[in-house]
């Protein structure tokens, strides 16, 4: 892959031509009360782009957009080929853009132009590919049934899907749900966070290319208690797929069962723990995914492994490892290809990491490793707290930043009890040699995904999603596809011969 230079990147972000309006029934289109809302560059603090500001009359064109051709059956009754050529086009078409797309998501979100080129876009184009070629081979089921009748299991798309997606991933995240959305056949109104819309409305325009027909993918940017707020409550919006945190998932529940009892899925907040045993079998190879588990993405990663939980015999000898690890993480210009952490999101969010980090001070954590003195407002660089408290509020909270909180065990049910002590059960990863051990502690940490001997490895094929309340549903696999059909019986009487 070719990564370029600072001077080239510099280059194309000053040619950059940035779409800001709203899309729906196939056209960009201005918001109908005028109103415009600023994206600023967190790295530089300059303005990107003025953005179209959706609000409720905006969410209405666009379901109403959306049930319009799911209804005509465009795209809900073309045939699964046919879904499936238009899905490859589009991901192609990313693939052909993705210099264009990785630049706007680094300048959108501050996150470094290496890992838009080498995670981000390559992931959302891989995504969008793995539905399209699943499309085809999902069959329904024949029930047993006497010779009186003929039983069969069918899935049908749902209608219309409301996708809210958050500013950490901001493309990534919107194709894990519209790649199986799409290829089931639905309609999908996408409102991308207002901190970091514009890789979304490029999109709409390449879906428009590749043959997407008109009203089948609507882009509504705003804020979550204008926009978000009239897609939860709306009326014919039969599905609402969330990522985000805890407090707005619980909110959105709320809403669908005020309004027309829409199914909510929901991938909220985490708190990871990241367990190591003193039989890890490569200490290195364990510090080093430790450090990329928490410091990767500026720490802005929902299954980040927040929580070491290191064993007490080896917490010394570890510490100096990650720490190690962790001095490659150094805060730089996003559009340097050096770079391999960018700013936060911006400057208030920043300001909230420091305070957690103050407060982990004030409740009695040492601070082993300070990442606060940065030369940007919006950077925090790599912090470790060591001696925490599972009462903590850096245990226990989700700080979205590099923060790592440090908790020695001595047993592995010590290490169990401290795992599991959380509101919420996105992930977590055992570090050990005895197979033994990895089974019994996979199969009793209560979260979505156990990772063993590594942190955060996977792919299309497997699912992602939480316990508690990291939410409920799961992204990714065969299994996502689940959130967005219905399941219809069909059981017919077979008339009976006399002859």
């Amino acid at each position: 892959m070719e990564f370029h230079d600072v001077t080239y990147w510099q280059h194309k972000a000053a040619q950059l031509s940035i779409e800001g309006r709203l899309f729906y029934q196939g056209a960009y289109r201005p918001a109908a009360s005028g109103d415009t809302f600023t994206v600023f560059n967190p790295a530089t603090g300059q303005a990107l782009a003025e953005v179209a500001r959706g609000a409720q009359t905006d969410v209405d064109n666009a379901v109403a957009s959306a049930r319009a051709v799911f209804e005509r059956g465009d795209w809900s009754q073309a045939s699964p080929g046919s879904r499936k050529a238009v899905l490859l086009r589009l991901a192609a078409l990313m693939e052909q853009h993705h210099e264009e797309l990785a630049l706007l998501e680094s300048l959108d979100t501050g996150k470094p132009i290496r890992h838009s080129l080498r995670d981000d876009i390559p992931g959302a184009a891989r995504a969008l590919r793995w539905y399209a070629e699943a499309v085809d081979k999902q069959y329904g089921e024949v029930a047993p049934t006497g010779p009186e009748a003929l039983a069969m299991v069918v899935r049908e798309p749902v209608g219309v899907v409301a996708a809210v997606v958050p500013w950490n991933f901001p493309l990534l995240l919107a194709c894990w749900k519209l790649g199986p959305a799409l290829a089931a056949g639905n309609s999908v109104v996408l409102k991308p966070s207002e901190k970091s819309p514009l890789t979304a409305l490029r999109l709409a325009a390449l879906a428009k290319d590749a043959g997407l027909p008109d009203g089948v993918l609507n882009v509504i940017p705003g804020f979550g208690q204008e926009a978000g707020q009239a897609l939860s409550r709306h009326p014919d919006v039969d599905v609402m797929t969330f990522t985000g945190s805890t407090r707005t998932g619980k909110q959105l529940l709320i809403d669908a069962g005020e309004s027309n009892m829409k199914r909510v899925w929901l991938e909220a907040g985490g708190k990871s723990a990241n367990i190591v045993f003193a039989d890890c079998p490569d200490p290195d190879q364990a510090a080093a995914a430790t450090a990329a588990g928490i410091f990767y993405n500026q720490g802005q990663v929902c299954i980040a492994g927040t929580r070491l939980l290191v064993e007490a015999s080896i917490k010394d000898a570890f510490l100096a490892r990650v720490k190690a690890h962790a001095q490659s993480f150094t805060p730089g210009d996003p559009l340097d290809p050096d770079t391999v952490m960018g700013t936060l999101i911006d400057d208030e969010h920043a300001a909230s990491v420091r305070r957690y980090i103050e407060l982990g001070q004030e409740q009695g954590a040492t601070l082993w490793l300070d990442g606060r003195n940065q030369p940007h407002g919006a950077s925090v660089g790599p912090t470790i707290f060591t001696d925490v408290d599972n009462q903590m509020r850096v245990a226990r909270e989700e700080i979205f930043g590099p923060v790592l909180a440090v908790t020695t065990f001595t047993d592995e049910q010590e290490a169990l009890r401290l795992a599991n002590d959380s509101d919420y059960g996105l992930g977590a990863a055992v570090w050990t040699r005895s197979l033994s051990r990895a089974h019994r502690m996979a199969r009793r940490l209560k979260a979505g995904s156990v990772f063993i001997n590594n942190y955060n490895d996977g792919d299309m094929t497997v699912p992602f999603g939480g316990y508690k309340q990291s939410g409920n549903g799961r992204d990714k696999s065969l299994h996502a596809l689940e959130k967005f059909t219905e399941l219809k019986t069909i059981w017919m009487s077979l008339e009976q011969s006399h002859d």
